[in-house]
């Protein structure tokens, strides 16, 4: 703390003294007018981020700064005028004619047998032969069923042999190999559970009572073993090969999320990641994307997984990915654009609004 002077201390200083003093204070007033500056503008950016937008759009930050004369870099003079009809508001278009029927096109349809008017009551309602036919009217219902399940009844020829080099010696017919060995599951039935599953992010429990309404008896129980079993024998290949293709890429992307596994948690506030390593966006032919859960996100997890990787690894500034971009000396760490920038949103935020304007 600055040292207080009385008004006779003061009275009694020389000239350079006083000027020592007022030159001190000067510097001090320097640094508290900085800090407060810095304070406004910390205050201003957490605003922002409380009630303020949430983006990573440059032009839908108030107030931002202008790099480029708009005018000039939107002009285009190659490009025609706009017609009246682009310009105002289209007119609300009329159903075509037989719309319903282009919709339907692609459905299988059954021909229902026809709704006919018997003779007894065509006599009846105009007289004898006083009636003739007309066009039949068609219309068209769509029918919905939501569930249909067919049991597979598979045969197996067998043979042995009675004489013969092959005596006493059976013989079957090729069959197709189980999803699982000795499990009535068929691969359309996992393929049903997979997508209610995790496509409609649905829990088992009710996958298993919409199953029991109609008369299919199937515990979450044995729904788990199977999603787990053919993600051991058949997924699990399949993102190895996925890897393999990803790691053959010149760049790839990284990033982790943070998670809870209540398995995995020690206390409630614990968290465990899921890993996201993917293909950049140029790779638009066959995009790949893996995810890998870990209890942590030590430098260990992005350096196992990047061991041997040879190329440009796009990730943010977390230290972790900076760490494998040193251990590693083929893998280049590029941090993200779009973290780079928000660096300077937060610049154009903090700034008062008369700078802005200028």
């Amino acid at each position: 703390m600055a040292q207080k002077h009385t008004l006779e201390e003061l009275n009694n200083c020389s000239r350079e003294e006083l000027i020592t003093i007022v030159l001190m204070m000067q510097g001090q007033l320097d640094a508290l007018n900085d800090n407060i500056e810095k304070l406004i503008e910390q205050v201003r950016i957490a605003n922002n981020y409380r009630f303020g937008k949430h983006t990573e759009t440059l032009k839908s930050i108030e107030g931002q700064l202008s790099f480029f004369d708009e005018a000039e870099a939107a002009c285009d003079e190659s490009k025609k005028e706009p017609s009246a009809e682009e310009v105002l508001p289209a007119k609300r278009t009329v159903k075509k004619k037989g719309q319903r029927d282009l919709d339907l096109n692609d459905f299988p349809e059954e021909i229902l047998p026809p709704y006919s008017v018997s003779e007894e009551q065509l006599d009846a309602f105009y007289g004898k032969n006083n009636w003739r036919r007309m066009p039949d009217e068609t219309y068209k219902r769509l029918r919905h069923e939501p569930e249909s399940w067919t049991v597979e009844i598979h045969t197996v020829e067998v043979y042995v042999g009675t004489d013969g080099d092959h005596q006493d010696e059976f013989l079957r017919g090729n069959r197709p190999r189980d999803l699982l060995r000795n499990s009535i599951v068929t691969p359309s039935l996992l393929a049903s559970i997979l997508n209610v599953k995790y496509v409609n992010s649905s829990a088992l429990h009710r996958i298993e009572q919409e199953f029991q309404r109609n008369g299919v008896n199937i515990s979450r129980q044995t729904m788990s073993n199977w999603i787990v079993k053919c993600s051991q024998m058949y997924f699990t290949p399949f993102v190895e090969r996925m890897k393999q293709e990803l790691l053959s890429l010149h760049v790839t992307q990284s990033d982790e999320t943070p998670t809870q596994v209540i398995a995995d948690s020690d206390h409630p506030n614990s968290k465990c990641y899921m890993w996201v390593h993917r293909s950049g966006e140029f790779y638009t032919r066959r995009p790949i994307v893996v995810y890998e859960y870990q209890k942590g996100r030590d430098h260990q997890k992005p350096l196992d997984f990047y061991k041997d990787y040879k190329g440009v690894l796009v990730t943010d500034s977390l230290q972790q990915y900076h760490l494998v971009d040193k251990k590693l000396p083929d893998v280049t760490n590029a941090n993200c654009w779009a973290h780079a920038r928000r660096d300077f949103a937060d610049a154009v935020k903090a700034a008062d609004k008369r700078i802005r304007r200028r």
